[in-house]
This record gives structure tokens, sequence and C-alpha cells, in this order.
């Protein structure tokens, strides 16, 4: 047998075995076997179900109603009391023309809307429901089910709105 002269080597030796006392002990304090998984009870979907986390409705509709007021071609939201609300308070309801349904996860959402007259309907319709859709889903964490887009009208085109148009295509 070779003895072992080199310093270097002995005290790398002992470090390692004074570890494996030290890992041993450990082990054996936490009663946790070096192969055994730990694992969590609960998962996100659990723990968001026993949190008590509940999103109002007027909440959603405020999301939706800035999504929609986002949207080029719509002129404004329109609702049945939402107006009269409005000229009470004094405030503007950015919620208005919006109806939202929520059940538990999932959400269905009306909007009401009237357009700018050259607006290609369908066009205007299609990007209120995804940008609805993406807007809700990302800050409120629901599942929306339906954004189903109302069109309650179309405005005119005012003088000074061609005026303004035509001047700006002059220069």
């Amino acid at each position: 047998m070779e003895e072992n002269n080199n310093p270097e080597e002995i005290v790398n030796e002992e470090k390692k075995e004074e570890l494996e006392e030290k890992k041993d002990i450990i082990l054996e304090k936490d009663s946790i076997e070096s192969n055994e998984e730990i694992s969590f009870s609960e998962t996100k979907e659990e723990l968001e179900e026993s949190s008590g986390i509940k999103i109002s409705n007027d909440a959603v509709a405020t999301y939706a109603g800035i999504a929609v007021s986002e949207v080029k071609g719509v002129y404004g939201k329109g609702g049945t009391f939402s107006g009269l609300t409005e000229a009470l308070s004094g405030k503007k309801n950015i919620a208005k023309g919006i109806k939202v349904d929520v059940d538990e996860k999932n959400v269905k959402i009306d909007v009401n809307i009237i357009v700018i007259y050259g607006a290609r309907i369908p066009d205007v319709a299609f990007e209120i429901q995804s940008r609805v859709k993406k807007t809700v889903e990302n800050m409120t964490g629901l599942n929306v089910l339906e954004v189903n887009v109302n069109v309650l009208g179309v405005h005119p085109v005012d003088k000074d709105d061609e005026i303004s148009e035509n001047f700006e295509d002059d220069m």
C-alpha cells in the first residue's frame, strides 16, 4: 500500500469525511432521506380557490370599457341608465354600455356601442371582441366565454370633421 504523503489530499479527505458526517446528522434530525421527494399538497388553482378572491362585475366592466375605448371606429358606448347616472353624478362612467355576468371563473360580456360613420362594423366588432377578451383575461385571470357586441347606431361625420380631414390631406 502506498502512503499518502501529499498534505492537500489528506486535508481534502478529512473535510470530505466531516461533511458526510454533518449531512447524516442533518438528515436524521429532519427525518428526510436524501432520495425522498418533497411535494406540496396544493396546486396554484387550489390556492386561488381557497384564497377567497372575488372580482366584482364593476371591476370587470371597467377593464372591458377601457379596452373598448381604445378601438378605432367606436364613437361611444351606450346603455340604458348609464347616461342618466353620468349626468347626475357628474363623473364619466368608463363601464358605460357594458354588461358583465361573472360566475366562478367564467365571464360573459355584452358591449353596446355606437360606431363612427365610415367604419367597417364587422372589423370594429372583431377588434372589440379580441381586445376585451385579452384585457379581461390578463387582468383578472377569469375565462372569457363570450364578448357580444351590439351596435346601437352610427354617428354621422360632422362638417367640422370633414373639413379637418380634408385639410390634413392637403398638407
